[in-house]
């Protein structure tokens, strides 16, 4: 059984038992807490796994961050840059998202226009004019990425036509007739 799309546990067959179907978590998902207490002597910092094995979470800090310890800020500071951009994700908000579909819609614009056409300032580049004189030169991610040259304007990124992907004959039984064998050697050349 295929888990439903943002899903992070799975339910399990029902067996003519009626209520809500008994929901078990993925067994490779690694999930960690950071949890902040201040106190008289300062700040507490108290890092845990709430799932997944010890060794696991440490080869994903490994790949992902090259070592070091728990940290959730990374996260933190994407999902604040979605509740700014996105308005049904804002706390508080009479903006709704009726459906799922209008939700990872509205992911897909934000991610596009923060990949493409924000420049971002840990991205910067120093460009050494003279010995002594540099100016910095901005760059998108997508620019970072080497995906693109230059910073895209929103409506470069809004009428920007994605080519369709290789058309691949359909599935047939049989001897193929000779109009689809000249479709096939025209696009497959």
């Amino acid at each position: 059984m295929s888990a439903p799309s943002g899903c992070l546990r799975l339910p399990l067959p029902r067996h003519g038992q009626p209520g809500r179907l008994q929901l078990v978590a993925w067994s490779d998902i690694a999930i960690v807490q950071v949890v902040k207490h201040c106190t008289a002597a300062g700040l507490d910092i108290v890092r845990r796994i709430v799932q997944g094995s010890a060794p696991a979470v440490t080869q994903l800090l490994t790949c992902s961050q090259g070592g070091g310890v728990i940290n959730t800020a990374y996260i933190e500071r994407l999902n604040a840059t979605f509740r700014q951009r996105l308005a049904c994700l804002a706390r508080r908000t009479r903006s709704l998202a009726q459906q799922q579909a209008t939700l990872t819609a509205g992911m897909y614009v934000v991610g596009c226009f923060y990949n493409f056409c924000d420049e971002h300032e840990s991205l910067r580049l120093r460009l050494w004019i003279t010995e002594r004189r540099y100016r910095w030169v901005q760059r998108t991610p997508a620019m970072a990425a080497k995906l693109t040259d230059h910073c895209w304007t929103p409506a470069e990124l809004l009428t920007f036509k994605v080519p369709p992907p290789p058309w691949t004959p359909p599935p047939r039984r049989g001897p193929q007739s000779k109009q689809t064998k000249a479709l096939v050697a025209r696009w497959c050349s």
